[in-house]
């Protein structure tokens, strides 16, 4: 009897270049992920719609969509009606890497960002990383002061307030509250929540850690503090 094939998670490949799709999908295959290629946008679309994968690997200049056209699909989604599951973990290859896409890419949610030319080994270590960040499937309810967080469901609350927020005011808040005395520096949050590896000028992280802070206070802006030249940290108020 042959030994069973035990995957580490499956892969939604979607990239418009055949040599590239098929080296892709060779090597995370062989490193026993379940791979799903997809050469165009609306492959990607039924196979994340149907098949319900653990990540996608989404290339942007595709044949019949902008690849930020299908990120934004994704992340739109209400996870019922639609099929799609909104926090699908989405690491973008794409030969555009000026500042400008790669901001735009993060902002559209993707959770981390690669340029072409790449190393396969590279792109498997992003994968980890990613996955990583992503189990919360057994990590229960824990409470900060007044909020307490759900990470399997991806719910919070302030008191008997739910808060609806975005991706990736759910990953920044759920860093902060790892360690709530301690003032996280803008360069360790980028990355752990952006997955930006260099120093970048961007206004991403400031602007969301403000949507933060009013939507968990809205009358008295507590909780989110920001530490002036260096980053932030979470308060119990």
């Amino acid at each position: 009897m042959l030994p069973q094939r035990e995957e580490i998670a499956s892969v939604v490949v979607c990239e418009d270049d055949a040599p590239t799709l098929e080296l892709l999908c060779d090597h995370l295959a062989a490193d026993r992920f379940g791979v799903m290629p997809a050469p165009c946008a609306s492959d990607a679309l039924r196979l994340c719609r149907y098949n319900h994968p653990d990540l996608l690997l989404l290339d942007l200049s595709l044949p019949d969509a902008s690849g930020l056209d299908v990120l934004r699909e994704i992340r739109e989604a209400d996870g019922v009606t639609s099929r799609f599951d909104p926090n699908l973990p989405v690491i973008v290859l794409t030969g555009r890497g000026a500042d400008a896409d790669r901001v735009r890419g993060l902002d559209f949610g993707a959770d981390d960002y690669v340029v072409k030319p790449f190393v396969y080994q590279e792109i498997r270590a992003r994968i980890a990383a990613v996955l990583r960040r992503c189990q919360d499937t057994d990590e229960g309810p824990w409470r900060v002061g007044e909020i307490v967080i759900d990470a399997a469901r991806r719910k919070v609350w302030v008191g008997e307030r739910e808060v609806q927020l975005s991706n990736k005011e759910f990953g920044l808040l759920r860093v902060l509250a790892r360690d709530p005395s301690r003032v996280f520096p803008k360069r360790e949050l980028l990355e752990e929540v952006w997955g930006y590896r260099s120093p970048t000028r961007t206004r991403t992280l400031d602007s969301h850690a403000s949507r933060l802070r009013r939507k968990l206070d809205p009358e008295h802006a507590r909780f989110v503090v920001n530490c002036w030249g260096y980053g932030y940290r979470l308060i119990d108020g």
